[in-house]
């Protein structure tokens, strides 16, 4: 779908190599400038999140390898950079160097605070942002201190795919008008948009009470344990759903669930409910929830999650990785190969001299 789109990824953490990759899932040409090593130690050689790129080593401060990058910001429709505030532009790269080579180029940056506010210079990570953004608020149950929730709620959900959908409008208007843009793509800001969708609720979502809100405190929207460990999730929010679920559990006419929608009650509800899930294994609730509308599922590890019929018959997986997403016309897109760390560089370099950039 983005074949012929170019893209130049300046390496960094998390969100911004992650919108990169999901951009050259979708066919998009990107070009990631990696340093001599990983500068973390979680960051791998060869890293998934450097599918489908093409890597060039170069050491931004030196004089001969910014002639590249610039080059490389001449030819290109997008950039990505997941720097601090600053940094970028001490380095001689910043957006008005950008566009002064590249009119028309979308200078997209990922942050955690965004590149302006009192925060915008301090260090984070995705707990840091959804904390202070009022998402984590929800994101635990009555009594427990909120969930630690895997770096996707923030780094994903309000980073990466902000970044993305912020570079793809850049480059419809930069079609359009000859003129590029930047992108301050920011995961507080995301996080709170995301927050939105909650707000649309009203008075059903409480703003000030944690556990008292439509989706954090029911007894129908909750996780249990089975008596094997493992666990099941359960959100049967609609009424009629809620209904088979509670027939299936052997609860259907039951007055004391009669109510779905009383906070009071939910703390005996759940109660309830615990003992029961946590006398067959998970297994067995699964099966007997088997092909219904309770709205009941497994919690699954990843490596279990590939085994699942319905992940399997979609073809979600490929060779033990997930694959791109969305699909088009019902076709899953396959995964490029692995950047290995500069080992498109010569080639690289070849096309800027051919092209008169370097």
């Amino acid at each position: 779908m983005l074949t012929g789109l170019r893209i130049l990824e300046f390496e960094a953490l998390g969100p911004a190599p992650f919108a990169a990759m999901h951009l050259a899932d979708l066919g998009a040409e990107v070009t990631v400038i990696h340093r001599a090593t990983p500068d973390n130690p979680s960051k791998q050689p060869n890293n998934l999140l450097d599918r489908g790129k093409r890597s060039i080593v170069l050491d931004l401060k030196t004089p001969e390898d910014i002639v590249v990058a610039k080059a490389l910001i001449a030819r290109s429709d997008a950039l990505i950079e997941g720097m601090r505030p600053g940094v970028m532009e001490r380095l001689g790269l910043g957006p008005e160097v950008a566009h002064a080579l590249n009119p028309g180029l979308v200078y997209g940056r990922m942050t955690g605070w965004g590149q302006d506010g009192p925060r915008a210079r301090q260090a984070g990570h995705d707990l840091n942002y959804a904390g202070l953004s009022g998402t984590l608020f929800y994101g635990g149950l009555p009594g427990d201190v909120p969930g630690v929730p895997p770096t996707l709620l923030g780094d994903i959900g309000g980073g990466a795919l902000y970044l993305t959908v912020g570079i793809l409008s850049g480059v419809l208007n930069a079609r359009r008008t000859g003129k590029g843009c930047v992108v301050d793509a920011a995961i507080v800001d995301g996080t709170s948009h995301m927050l939105s969708l909650l707000l649309s609720m009203g008075p059903m979502f409480s703003r000030e009470a944690r556990g008292a809100s439509l989706l954090d405190g029911p007894h129908w929207s909750r996780c249990y344990v089975c008596a094997d460990g493992g666990h099941v999730a359960v959100q049967c929010l609609e009424p009629k759903f809620y209904a088979e679920f509670l027939e299936i559990m052997g609860l259907g006419g039951d007055p004391a669930f009669a109510e779905q929608f009383d906070p009071v009650q939910w703390p005996v509800q759940t109660a309830r409910l615990a003992g029961l899930f946590a006398a067959r294994p998970r297994d067995e609730w699964v099966s007997l929830f088997d092909g219904s509308d309770a709205c009941v599922a497994p919690v699954l590890s990843p490596a279990e999650a590939q085994q699942d019929p319905h992940i399997a018959a979609r073809g979600i997986w490929q060779d033990g990785v997930p694959a791109p997403a969305p699909r088009f016309d019902g076709v899953v897109l396959g995964t490029g190969d692995i950047a290995p760390r500069g080992a498109k560089g010569a080639e690289i370099r070849e096309t800027l001299r051919q092209e008169g950039l370097i």
